[in-house]
């Protein structure tokens, strides 16, 4: 079959709609037509060249939610009709990562990183040559082949728009807080970067019971977004010292926590800074493979300062995703809200701009 998908032919160039065949769907694998797809920051890294995974060309996107159209012999999981949101990282449940309750460092995330699917091969074509994915789901097409485990099936009242960022942006960031961080009632938590992860950074706080969230970012409407969502106290960086705000607001000892949405080496160094003795910094942001980061290592030990990476909310995705889905449903968490501005395929580009530019928390695609 045929598929209109947004296309990356060069780094740092726009994207182009195009017409690509789209074989259909092999073993254990499942053809959905996606109704939404999210513009996240990682997507904005791989069309820059920040993350140059996978090969050229390729269809980026990684949230994204739609309706199976067909199934691969051996699929159990999904029939067609069925609502899904994708999860791109494709769990297995029997490696050794997920054998040891690490679902989402399954170690098939490594086959899809490549831009193929699971068994290395491809569905996409344009003529004669092979289209890659971004982490096996390239969400910007119309339709896709996914592989079974890539997909979560969901309940038919949920918004297409907002499942799909519960697949990404919502999973990280509450996720960092819940599974990564496990912050404690009372805690003073700092969050550097007012996306959309960031924003979930700040929905997870206040499910955790944090006594004081203080929000970072140079921009006031982001902080102004920041406050409608449960911070405390905002830091405009731009304007002010954010350590010195941060000290001043926790009386010279620093927070108990803080988090890092951006993936800039001097954030996350302000990020690490913010923390007191005994406190944990949890980076999330992923900056240009080549950066390097440089501390006063001593501080470490002596001051017992932590710095935790988290991937994907470092918990069991199949699990956690349907917990936060079941918290939006009796208005626990803010999903609507986070949606800035929707899209048609033809203005991905402009979302871009717009995410690039500051202007949106989370744009979403509309198919």
């Amino acid at each position: 079959m045929k598929t209109k998908a947004a296309v990356l032919y060069e780094y740092k160039k726009p994207m182009v709609i195009d017409e690509i065949q789209l074989d259909g769907p092999k073993e254990k694998e499942v053809l959905v037509k996606y109704k939404a797809a999210g513009l996240c920051h990682s997507d904005l890294s791989v069309i820059n060249g920040v993350l140059p995974l996978p090969p050229l060309p390729c269809i980026p996107g990684h949230e994204g939610a739609g309706v199976v159209q067909e199934v691969g012999p051996g699929v159990s999981k999904v029939k067609p009709g069925d609502h899904i949101l994708l999860m791109w990282v494709p769990v297995c449940g029997q490696c050794f990562y997920c054998l040891r309750g690490q679902h989402y460092l399954c170690a098939d995330k490594d086959k899809t990183r490549s831009g193929t699917m699971l068994d290395g091969t491809y569905r996409l074509k344009k003529g004669d040559q092979n289209i890659h994915m971004m982490l096996g789901v390239g969400s910007f097409s119309e339709y896709n082949v996914v592989s079974e485990q890539s997909v979560l099936p969901i309940d038919p009242d949920i918004p297409f728009d907002v499942a799909s960022l519960v697949g990404c942006g919502v999973m990280t960031g509450v996720g960092a807080v819940m599974n990564k961080a496990k912050i404690k009632p009372g805690s003073s938590v700092g969050v550097v970067g007012i996306g959309g992860v960031g924003l979930n950074v700040i929905q997870g706080a206040v499910l955790a019971n944090a006594a004081k969230i203080i929000a970072v970012d140079i921009r006031d409407t982001k902080l102004a977004l920041a406050k409608r969502f449960g911070a405390t106290h905002a830091v405009n960086a731009s304007k002010e010292d954010p350590i010195e705000k941060v000290m001043e607001l926790t009386a010279g000892i620093g927070v108990d926590y803080a988090f890092e949405a951006i993936g800039d080496v001097e954030t996350i160094l302000t990020t690490y800074k913010l923390i007191r003795r005994g406190g944990y910094a949890v980076i999330i942001g992923v900056p240009d493979l080549d950066a390097k980061l440089t501390l006063p290592v001593s501080e470490i030990p002596l001051m017992e300062k932590s710095i935790l990476g988290c991937y994907y909310g470092s918990g069991d995705i199949r699990i956690d995703i349907k917990i936060l889905l079941d918290l939006y449903k009796i208005g626990r968490l803010q999903l609507d809200e986070l949606i800035s501005n929707r899209y048609t395929l033809g203005e991905i580009n402009t979302g871009f701009k717009d995410l690039e530019s500051g202007k949106n928390a989370r744009g979403v695609i509309i198919y």
